[in-house]
This record gives structure tokens, sequence and C-alpha cells, in this order.
């Protein structure tokens, strides 16, 4: 799968997503997932001993330090711009958003709330994904057969499914078309080896 080649990263993520409920349940519940995860990431050390930025907001002083959580955003953030460069940047302003509110969120609830609050949300967003995959799709999710693709893909794909369903935004004339069967394909290639096991 070449890397930047946007409608096989769409069409395999899609065809593990193709139950309206789940799609829902996904929109939701990743993105949550990404802020959390930066969230936790906050509490490691800055990168090269690189200045932090000082901040006032509301009376208190905040940091903005260039630590692991910041070069994952920076690292997704070009990736989906490479992928597309209109819906790759408003992901990426999601990403350093993330970074951003989610630094202030570290310093304000402190380490030893801030993994209880990451803890109980990834709990809660990963068990609503199993259960969207499990009830709802009838289908193992993408992970289990590409856990850096899908877990790299997933906040992006989100965003982009948004953008078609409420705006029809695509990427180039087409796209949406093309990815559909490529995703019709895959989940008609499943169906023929999940039936195949039965018998």
């Amino acid at each position: 799968m070449g890397l930047l080649d946007l409608e096989k990263h769409f069409a395999f993520y899609g065809a593990y997503h193709s139950n309206p409920i789940n799609i829902a349940i996904h929109m939701l519940l990743v993105w949550p997932i990404f802020f959390t995860a930066i969230l936790i990431l906050n509490f490691t050390p800055s990168l090269f001993n690189l200045p932090h930025i000082q901040i006032s907001l509301f009376g208190s002083h905040f940091s903005l330090i260039f630590n692991v959580g910041f070069l994952v955003a920076i690292i997704y953030s070009v990736f989906y711009i490479c992928l597309d460069v209109k819906a790759g940047s408003l992901a990426a302003l999601l990403c350093i958003l993330s970074w951003v509110i989610s630094s202030f969120l570290a310093q304000i609830l402190g380490f030893s709330l801030a993994w209880k609050v990451v803890l109980v949300a990834q709990i809660v967003c990963w068990t609503g994904q199993f259960i969207g995959h499990g009830v709802f799709e009838k289908r193992a999710p993408a992970l289990l057969d590409n856990l850096v693709q899908a877990f790299i893909m997933a906040p992006f794909f989100v965003l982009l499914e948004a953008l078609q369903k409420l705006f029809h935004y695509e990427p180039y004339p087409g796209f949406q078309a093309k990815v559909q069967a490529k995703i019709d394909a895959e989940i008609n290639v499943w169906k023929e080896k999940k039936q195949q096991l039965i018998s």
C-alpha cells in the first residue's frame, strides 16, 4: 500500500466501517482517543531541551512544551497534509489544537488526576468502538489487520467522512465513487472468505 495513496488508505479503513451506526460511533470517539493520548504525552520531558512557550490565560500562566505530545501531533499533521492539502490542513489544525488544549489541561489537572481521566476516557472510547464493530458492523476492527495504519488513519478517516457527509467534500472529483467501489470489493472478498470458513 503506497504511503500517500489516500484512495487505498480510505478504502482499507472504510471496508471495516460501512455500518452507519458504527461510523457514527467512530466519529464521536476517535478524536477523544487521540486527544487523551496527546494529553498523557504532555507529561514527557521537552525534546532536545527546546525552550518552552509561556502563555498567560485567564490570569494563569501556562507553558507549551515541545515534548512527545507535540512530536506526535506534528507527525500526524504532516502526514494528513501530504494525503490531502485541504482536509489534511483541517486535520492538522485539530492535531495542533489537541496538543495546545491538552497542554493546558495537563497543567491544570496534574499527572495524578490526568492519567485517571485519560484511562477512563480511553476505556470508554475503545469499548464503544468495539461495541460498534461487534454489534453493528459485525466485523473485527481494522487494527487487528493493520495496527499502525488503523491508528494513523482513524482520525483523518472520520474527519473526511464527516466532510463528505456534511459538505459533500471530495479531495478530487470522483474520489468517493472510486473509493466506494474499492470498499464494496473489499467487503465482498471478506464476505466470501467468511462464507468459506463457515462452509
